[in-house]
């Protein structure tokens, strides 16, 4: 099976820090992992923008919770601060699927190679629903 596992995507304006810790106090989610802008490589976000956070992972149970604040210039809706992330293991599969699910649908960011090692992309499908697509490459 090419789909890995469905997550959970939170977006913030500025208190994904605070929200972390909120979820780590309250239900004992463990922080696995933390980005922030000022991480990007070629990129120098300016003043409180370098510590907002790019991307966190938190363990809940069993469960993932990924977690961003959005970007420099990028305001926060009530709508658009929740995506589904899918985790594949194959490209190709991922690719078809992105173009499938997009279909009337808008693509934010096309699919492409990042800095972290992945193919990535993103889109809002037909209803709504916006959806993050993650391929973590192998390395040669």
């Amino acid at each position: 099976m090419a789909i890995q596992q469905l997550n959970p995507y939170l977006n913030f304006d500025g208190t994904a820090r605070q929200a972390i810790e909120l979820y780590q106090r309250a239900l004992g989610a463990k922080l696995e992992g933390l980005q922030t802008f000022a991480d990007v490589p070629g990129q120098a976000p300016a003043g409180e923008n370098a510590n907002r956070v790019m991307h966190a992972l938190l363990r809940i149970g069993a469960a993932v919770v990924m977690i961003s604040d959005t970007g420099p210039g990028m305001p926060l809706t009530a709508g658009n601060n929740v995506h589904l992330c899918l985790d594949f293991d194959d490209p190709a599969d991922m690719t078809q699927k992105f173009e499938a699910l997009a279909a009337k649908g808008e693509v934010n960011m096309p699919l492409q190679d990042t800095f972290w090692g992945a193919k990535f992309g993103m889109l809002t499908d037909a209803h709504g629903i916006r959806w993050m697509f993650n391929c973590t490459l192998k390395k040669a």
